[in-house]
């Protein structure tokens, strides 16, 4: 069967369709693929699939229990369910969810995964009856949910959080909840990456994705004591072998004390380990060889002593329950078969080909050309697997010098591969783009990286492009180990020099480039792997990447588009752990049916379960499209925008005092009456001394008497004259006094008959000297009434919206660079786009604007009886103030304008409210007419 896409699933709901491979053949099933995992093996040239027995029967259990309505859960978790499962509607036209409370719903697997984990401890027995998880034989339970790299383990652990910390605030005494949480990471890579989890975090999880159902919610969260640590934390203490004072020992007290940090005095704790593949207790019977656990990727030493320390804190402060996540729960053994070290306590499992079939991931791809460069369109099947072919597997496992060559047919897999690369990156540039697709290679020890190393900036691979020693990073492991871990002190000056050179070659600032080289090695690694495919920071450039075994988790980098796998794979969790390297997306585009927009990677030596190929008949699938990455600017901050955040608006009615002008008499105040100024003598016997005359003018003391000091006192008066007549907040009615009082000395109530007295100071003067008979004349006609008003109720986690405000992310869209935005680029969803994005860049009226994709700006509107966001499509502030709200649409319908009249209604009241300028909005129905609907506003 030819197939045009392997995503067949959306994301959002539960997958209904897999692809099953029968021998080189793909065929569609219908349903869900069992849980299950594939097996190879590597003596017999077979493979076998392995089905997850107990996960498919959950699964069973979990679909029962959310059909009939999560019997058995508290009222907090069931309000948690709702919110979180709430996603409003598709709309097919925009490609965009409306009306939901978040601007993305969550994905199915991850909502899998916290209801499988919330149907284990809260689920009514009968759901459970007759499951049983195994232990790791330890004295606390773990619970694992089984996820594909990029399909959203951090959302699932801010669910997590969510679901224990508001239960554990609302029951106190139940002992399946707790607001103590200790994550513990394999690395700082994925510890830094994991601060969003830290509530008072600016970029928090719980407000991006709107986690909490309310506002209080949401501040009882911030209550939870939460700790992320790396795994190191939780080795002994080593005592210095020169120290004087011999302490011994560290006690569990201190240590727990030591590794907890601001949780040291919390009890009952819950854990989460990310990557939890790292921890597993190995069994007084076993006997775990280094070898297998380095297959696995896994540290003999890191695995045993994370579950030691966990043992440790257990003891003094007890673990209620640990959450473990990860790709491939598996753990070493000492057996043939890696299966025996499945983790016996998996409860879901969403592996690599469902990610592959709902586009969570890449789409991998088996390209081999092997006829000529240009036109090679053959199917080889010795590159599927090259290390498992007798001459490379032999040559790469002996330590050979570095500029010893290659084995022949993997110079030849390279050539093919580079050529390929190189035809994206050619496609990369003319697209503009700055930042190339990377090439990633994982081997199987340092003596082949070092050789590759080698055949690369030696100018050994047939294509040129690849001789590139400033952007190829041959990543060694014991740094990067010990990077991971906070740790310094590898002396390897050839290696340094190499990381020195590729600081030096990333074009970055003099000053970011001088704090760059001061770090040590350890600290110049992790800041180039980490960084690669990130515009602006120093693994920008970086296109070649070797590694011996798997990288560091939570590497990110979502430009790899090549991979080479040059080690030996036993099962399809070890296919995972390198595929799962470049994987991860670059753009979460969709279509009209809610499916993702396949992204590919090329992949060589890795013998994947589902991939798809180009075969012998027709063009290969044409090579990934670049993405660009969609920012804020820097240094554009004179070109934010920001908007008022409206959840509702409410009609009310307030009281208001009101005056008939028109019934209103004329107040003349005459200038003979009020004297302004006197001569004063000094007098004896009843006769003044008019030789020591002095005068007291008012028109001098002028700043005794400012306009406004006059109002207050006149409204004061006019308040304690008008107070027990009129109801309503006192503070409002003082407020519309001061208006009244201000309204009648402007206008024409008020004569003053004399020219020389209109002088302002002198008017202002009349005014004061005749207050209590303009309160008297204004009182007597002063009303009140009931009036309808509109009022702005604002969203309350985020009152204020703003360009400034906008994540980063990544499109493959048709876009280009921006001038008068705060934001980098502008997508151009079709050709009419464009232009008005060109008439925004050049119009002289117009001083900001940014089109309104991924900035929240929503305005709600009532469609068919549901509430919905109308998501408008530019955002313009003019030269002249005013803020433009402009929609572009090429034909009309009922809906459209249902959005237009909400609209119309958000603009009336945010002008009425005050305090965000005036704005204005409207619609253009034809490319050109664009000018002539903004002119008039300018």
């Amino acid at each position: 069967m030819t197939t045009q896409s392997l995503i067949i699933n959306s994301p959002y709901d539960a997958p209904s369709a897999y692809w099953e491979r029968d021998g080189k053949q793909l065929t569609l099933q219908q349903g869900r693929r069992p849980a299950a995992y594939e097996i190879f093996d590597t003596r017999n040239n077979t493979q076998r699939t392995e089905p997850l027995e107990q996960v498919n029967r959950i699964r069973q259990r979990v679909d029962e229990w959310r059909t009939d309505g999560y019997p058995g859960v508290t009222s907090v978790t069931r309000q948690l369910l709702e919110h979180w499962n709430a996603r409003g509607e598709w709309d097919p036209d925009t490609c965009r969810w409306e009306g939901g409370p978040r601007q993305y719903p969550f994905y199915f697997c991850q909502l899998e995964a916290i209801e499988t984990l919330i149907w284990w401890l809260e689920a009514q027995p009968t759901y459970r009856q007759g499951i049983f998880l195994g232990g790791d034989g330890g004295p606390w339970e773990r619970i694992c949910n089984k996820m594909a790299t990029g399909s959203g383990k951090t959302s699932v652990m801010s669910l997590i959080i969510t679901w224990q910390t508001l239960n554990a605030f609302h029951y106190p005494k139940d002992r399946r909840f707790s607001r103590a949480v200790l994550i513990v990471t394999p690395g700082l890579t994925v510890k830094s990456r994991l601060q969003v989890l830290k509530p008072g975090h600016p970029l928090n999880v719980y407000d991006e994705f709107n986690l909490c159902p309310n506002e209080a919610m949401r501040q009882q969260l911030n209550q939870m004591q939460l700790a992320i640590e790396n795994w190191h934390v939780l080795m002994p203490l080593k005592e210095q072998a020169r120290s004087v004072v011999k302490k011994g020992q560290e006690s569990d007290e201190a240590f727990t004390r030591r590794v907890l940090g601001p949780l040291a005095n919390a009890r009952d704790l819950i854990v989460i380990n990310d990557e939890a593949h790292h921890a597993y207790r190995q069994r007084a019977e076993s006997k775990v060889g280094k070898k297998q656990a380095e297959e696995l990727g896994i540290d003999l030493e890191e695995a045993t002593r994370w579950i030691e320390g966990l043992d440790r804190i257990h003891k003094t402060r007890r673990i209620r329950c640990c959450f473990d996540l990860s790709a491939t729960p598996f753990a070493p053994t000492g057996k043939s078969n890696t299966e025996s070290g499945l983790f016996e306590w998996i409860v879901s499992d969403f592996g690599l080909n469902d990610a592959i079939e709902a586009g969570l991931v890449k789409t991998p791809r088996v390209v081999v050309r092997d006829d000529a460069l240009a036109n090679a369109k053959t199917y080889a099947s010795k590159l599927y697997h090259l290390y498992r072919e007798e001459e490379v597997k032999e040559d790469l496992n002996r330590k050979a010098k570095p500029m010893e060559p290659l084995p022949d047919l993997v110079q030849k897999a390279y050539a093919l591969l580079a050529h390929d690369w190189k035809e994206t990156r050619r496609q990369w540039q003319d697209a503009g783009h700055t930042i190339p697709p990377v090439m990633l290679t994982v081997c199987n020890r340092t003596e082949t990286a070092a050789r590759i190393e080698n055949f690369f900036n030696g100018g050994d691979c047939l294509i040129q492009e690849t001789q590139a020693p400033d952007t190829t990073l041959r990543v060694d492991s014991k740094v990067l180990e010990k990077a991971e871990q906070g740790e310094t002190g590898t002396k390897d000056t050839q290696y340094a020099a190499r990381l020195q050179a590729l600081i030096e070659a990333a074009g970055l600032p003099a000053d970011k480039q001088a704090d760059l080289l001061a770090m040590k090695q350890e600290e110049q690694l992790r800041a180039l792997v980490d960084t690669v495919g990130k515009r602006g920071q120093p693994g920008q450039y970086l296109q070649n990447v070797i590694s011996v075994a798997m990288l560091s988790e939570g590497w990110d980098a979502a430009n790899v588009t090549h991979i080479m796998g040059l080690r030996a794979f036993t099962s399809q969790l070890l296919c995972e752990q390198v595929i799962g390297r470049g994987l991860r997306r670059v753009s979460h585009d969709m279509d009209a049916e809610r499916k993702f927009l396949p992204e590919y990677v090329n992949v060589f030596g890795v013998p994947l379960s589902i991939f798809q190929e180009a075969g012998g008949s027709g063009e290969p699938p044409p090579p990934p499209k670049p993405s660009v990455r969609i920012e804020v600017e820097a240094g554009r901050n004179h070109l934010e925008i920001r908007w008022p955040n409206v959840d509702r608006i409410d009609n009310v009615l307030k009281p208001e005092l009101v005056i008939d002008w028109q019934a209103v008499p004329v107040l003349t105040l005459d200038p003979a009456r009020t004297p302004l100024n006197a001569d004063i003598a000094p007098s004896l016997t009843g006769s003044p001394n008019l030789a020591m005359v002095t005068e007291i003018d008012l028109e001098r003391a002028v700043e005794d008497f400012r306009l406004q000091n006059l109002l207050f006192r006149a409204a004061r008066k006019l308040y304690l004259q008008s107070q027990p007549a009129f109801g309503g907040d006192k503070q409002y009615l003082a407020i519309q006094l001061i208006r009244l009082v201000e309204q009648f000395l402007a206008s024409d109530k008020l004569d003053i008959p004399s020219l020389w007295h209109q002088d302002p100071v002198r008017r202002r003067l009349l005014f004061a000297l005749n207050m209590d008979t303009v309160v008297s004349h204004i009182g007597r006609h002063v009303t009140e009434q009931n009036v309808e008003r509109q009022e702005l109720i604002f969203n309350e986690h985020q009152p204020i919206g703003s360009t400034a405000s906008m994540r980063p992310w990544s499109t493959t869209k048709p876009c280009a660079p921006t001038q008068r935005s705060q934001i980098s680029h502008v997508i151009y969803d079709s050709t009419w786009e464009k232009m008005v994005a060109d008439i925004c860049e050049g119009h002289p009226g117009i001083a900001a604007w940014a089109k309104n994709d991924h900035l929240d700006f929503k305005v709600r509107y009532l469609w068919r009886g549901s509430s919905r966001n109308f998501v408008p499509d530019y955002l313009i502030r003019l030269a002249n103030g005013r803020t433009l709200v402009l929609e572009v649409k090429g034909q009309d319908s009922p809906q459209n304008a249902a959005k237009r009249a909400a609209m119309k209604t958000w603009i009336k009241a945010v002008n009425e409210q005050g305090g965000f300028g005036q704005w204005a909005f409207d619609t253009v129905f034809a490319p050109g007419k664009t000018r002539d609907i903004i002119d008039p506003y300018c």
